[in-house]
């Protein structure tokens, strides 16, 4: 773990457990510290924006505060492996220039949003409505997110685009992957294949390294197996979800899939995932072998295939990306210049929000295989 990871992971964490009830930092730095901290490079004061909002939902979705709190705690989540971490880094994973971080006990992963128009947008435009259909919508695809910070000043890391100054905490589906060792977990980041992608579709992707090609949407070449009940609640909810995103302007989010051979999945599910649903019910029993995910069964989860052999998860990420900013205007205009020469059609990033949730759709539901 690199010293900008580590300052950047301190920060976030020390935010997190400190901050006052209305989000606010606990302590109120001096003139001299306020001025000194402008040559900061990567340690950041954070507030966490609408912690009474995200408190709600966390109260809607039965997350107990003190065990959320003691997954950013390192004093009681350290292991042999990653001991002393405050956060364990996950790497390069996409195009935006985001840092991830996952907690200890893989319950939560933050994710920074470094640009401007896409955090901007979030905290002005979708926040609310994100909450209002999240309170709703128990079975909600919609990644959870819960918690979103900013920093409170800038500085010089924040200037030069060293540490980034917004972050996302969201529930991380992949947890329960590390309590079976060697057992077989598949993941994929699902996007329409068909848009134009210049790293793929300029020159037959010469042009381009397999590294970079490598960070394009995944391309999932098997299907869903499920019961005609199951799939007909997928795409209910499927499309319930992708009309809040439409409707306020959203294009380019992805379907995160998860699939868990059932014989690998966890023993026991985490209280994060089991006391969440709408019984309400806090005292659910632990989940044991063969595992059955918790009822009802939801995509977050786990939702049996049709023949027993396997256990899906998914959720809608990274949906930051609205249309109408300036960023994606200007990215339209120089798409549809380059389509005078080569009309290769739009991109997911400058199509309109009707048609790519009009195709996103269709390679959802082309992920499905009923059985009776």
């Amino acid at each position: 773990m690199t010293r900008r990871e580590t300052l950047i992971a301190r920060s976030i964490v020390y935010a997190i457990l400190t901050a006052k009830d209305d989000g606010r930092p606990a302590r109120k730095p001096s003139l001299l510290r306020r001025a000194l901290r402008l040559f900061h490079i990567y340690w950041l004061s954070f507030r966490l924006v609408r912690e009474d909002l995200f408190s709600l939902l966390r109260g809607v979705w039965m997350i107990n505060e003190d065990s959320y709190k003691a997954s950013f705690n390192v004093r009681k989540q350290m292991d042999k492996k990653n001991k002393g971490l405050i956060l364990i880094p996950m790497g390069d994973m996409g195009y935006s220039g985001s840092t991830f971080f996952r907690t200890h006990d893989n319950a939560y992963v933050v994710k920074s949003i470094p640009r401007h128009f896409e955090h901007d947008f979030f905290k002005n435009e979708l926040l609310i409505p994100y909450a209002d259909h999240m309170r709703v919508n128990r079975s909600s695809l919609l990644v959870r997110i819960t918690n979103f910070l900013e920093s409170t000043h800038k500085t010089i890391g924040t200037l030069l685009g060293l540490a980034p100054d917004h972050h996302i905490v969201m529930e991380n589906i992949l947890y329960g992957q590390d309590q079976v060792p060697n057992s077989k977990w598949e993941s994929w980041d699902l996007k329409p294949i068909s848009y134009f992608f210049p790293e793929r579709d300029i020159a037959g992707g010469a042009l381009a390294s397999d590294a970079t090609k490598s960070k394009l949407a995944d391309e999932f070449k098997d299907k869903i197996r499920l019961s005609e009940a199951q799939a007909t609640e997928f795409h209910r909810q499927i499309e319930n979800d992708t009309l809040l995103l439409a409707k306020r302007n959203a294009v380019d989010y992805s379907l995160f899939l998860v699939r868990i051979s059932a014989p690998d999945a966890p023993a026991v599910e985490p209280e994060l995932l089991i006391q969440l649903e709408e019984t309400g019910d806090e005292s659910t029993p632990s989940v044991q072998p063969p595992f059955t995910p918790p009822n009802p069964p939801s995509w977050r989860t786990g939702v049996v295939s049709s023949d027993g052999r396997e256990i899906y998860r998914a959720s809608i990420l990274d949906f930051f990306w609205a249309k109408h900013t300036v960023h994606a205007k200007a990215m339209t205009t120089l798409v549809r210049g380059y389509n005078l020469i080569d009309d290769q059609g739009p991109m997911s990033i400058t199509t309109d929000s009707e048609e790519y949730r009009s195709r996103f759709l269709d390679m959802c539901k082309g992920l499905v295989e009923v059985h009776a």
